[in-house]
């Protein structure tokens, strides 16, 4: 506003129209006069959000977006709404983890509580192995109001009520949020300071990016994410070969990193580990595992997440019995294990599964 010879001021009822009343057209932001909407729009300006073109939905209530991106052309992405989660927050310490409901208006709209996952990057450069998303490579990264607007589209698609509706964000989509660092922190702040989400209620995974760990280590707390690791292996050796980033950052520098990281009271860091039958699902690896999460010293928990398939993916996912199994020998040896429920695995929805595909 201050570059077209406004008040700085007018910049506070942009940003109150585009993240808390969620207006997508200039013309509609009344607070702005007449004249001033008509000489913004006469010189190109426009509000740019990004706009849901296809929407799929699961048996399980899960949607998936595509989710057009305009700043350096036209682009899709994938955001993922879950009513009620997968439970990846249980037990993280934070108010994300509590599993209590809300108002009575969510519950008559069919959900209490709820989760989207959102993509921070047009494809993904890390190339693991078993990730749908692998095979697109990286064709950008976003920036941070195609981050945010992601988020901003599906509370408005979904007439969420924010301070009131227990919605959490997790960074968990299509990309590495850490290969993309300014960009992501820069829609966390617009978040956080604009549309009014908890820090709390957002976590970021990361396949272990260990500068970017350490500049998240230096994070406010009052805008910091909690943090995941994308662990997916009990030893390098396996690491290595299903994650090739494991050669350039191996698991004790990742681990080193996020000791760096000054955790709020009672939080614990997440370490996700995708179950692949037969490659990382069995016994030993289970002990292996709780031997390397004691050793890290951090107040911990493990999410266990049964591989969901893809085509030309050449894994299989574990038998129930052997997930269970697993979380229960990680829990027997004093480690918390939670078993992430698996939502839209119809629509290509679940975790590793986007790939910006247009059937659902």
């Amino acid at each position: 506003m201050a570059a077209v010879d406004e008040p700085a001021w007018r910049g506070r009822q942009l940003a109150e129209a585009m993240y808390r009343q969620w207006v997508t057209e200039l013309a509609a932001i009344t607070a702005l006069p007449q004249a001033l909407r008509a000489r913004l729009g006469a010189e190109g300006w426009q509000v740019g959000r990004p706009a849901i073109a296809q929407a799929f939905r699961s048996a399980d209530g899960t949607e998936r977006y595509l989710i057009e991106c305009h700043a350096a052309g036209p682009q899709m992405v994938e955001t993922v709404w879950m009513p009620e989660g997968d439970g990846g927050e249980t037990g993280d310490g934070s108010e994300a983890g509590e599993q209590n409901g809300t108002g009575e208006d969510s519950a008559q709209r069919g959900w209490r509580r709820a989760t989207i996952c959102v993509s921070s990057q047009v494809g993904c450069a890390v190339n693991c192995r078993f990730c749908l998303t692998a095979r697109l490579g990286l064709e950008r990264n976003l920036s941070a109001g195609e981050i945010a607007g992601q988020v901003v589209a599906v509370l408005d698609r979904q007439r969420v009520e924010v301070g009131r509706d227990r919605v959490n964000v997790v960074f968990m989509g299509m990309g590495e949020p850490f290969l993309n660092y300014d960009n992501f922190m820069a829609a966390v702040r617009l978040l956080v300071e604009e549309v009014g989400l908890s820090p709390q209620r957002m976590t970021v995974s990361t396949s272990g990016i260990v500068p970017g760990i350490e500049r998240f280590a230096e994070e406010p707390a009052e805008v910091r994410p909690k943090l995941a690791i994308s662990l997916n292996a009990p030893n390098n050796a396996i690491r290595g070969e299903v994650m090739p980033i494991n050669r350039k950052w191996p698991i004790e520098a990742v681990v080193d990193a996020v000791r760096k990281v000054r955790l709020r009271p009672r939080e614990r860091v997440t370490f996700e580990y995708v179950l692949l039958g037969g490659v990382t699902d069995r016994p030993e690896h289970a002990l292996e595992l709780t031997r390397l999460i004691r050793r890290t010293g951090l107040p911990a928990k493990v999410n266990l997440i049964a591989w969901n398939p893809g085509p030309d993916l050449h894994y299989t996912t574990p038998t129930p019995e052997a997930a269970e199994r697993f979380r229960e020998t990680l829990i027997a040896a004093g480690v918390p294990a939670y078993l992430r429920r698996p939502r839209g695995r119809d629509i290509y929805a679940a975790c590793g599964q986007l790939k910006r595909t247009v059937e659902g």
